[in-house]
């Protein structure tokens, strides 16, 4: 499969409010059904994830989280909790940046990409799941 490289569509390095409108356009692929699910869940695009988030994630770099999922996935919500907080996608802008560039995938297909991954964890998927339901597709 031909990779196709978008890097010709920005003359800058795309900003937050680039990601942001990418991110809408791939949750509105999304079937209706699953962002039903979603409910209230905020999707926000910062440049790196903040020092104490990399400590949690065992990071040894910003670059290498893309996004994260922050909040109670859906296999331990009850109907009896009361709601807090949103849950919240994290998207950062400057290492989906940097992998986009170094892949040479769509920019698009990344953000898609990662966003969906994000969602998976809303679901109470683990990342051994999510690697595993991408070999079988």
């Amino acid at each position: 499969m031909a990779r196709v490289h978008d890097v010709g569509r920005y003359t800058t390095p795309p900003e937050i409010k680039d990601l942001e409108a990418e991110a809408r356009e791939a949750f509105a692929t999304i079937p209706i059904e699953m962002r039903r699910v979603l409910g209230n869940v905020i999707i926000q695009v910062l440049e790196f994830p903040d020092d104490e988030t990399l400590e949690e994630m065992d990071c040894e770099s910003p670059f290498e989280l893309l996004g994260l999922y922050c909040g109670v996935d859906l296999t331990n919500k009850s109907s009896l909790d009361l709601a807090e907080d949103n849950d919240v996608i994290f998207l950062y802008r400057r290492p989906i940046l940097d992998y986009w560039c170094e892949s040479g995938d769509n920019l698009a297909e990344v953000v898609k990409h990662v966003l969906i991954h994000e969602i998976g964890h809303h679901f109470g998927f683990s990342d051994d799941d999510m690697d595993r339901i991408e070999r079988e597709a």
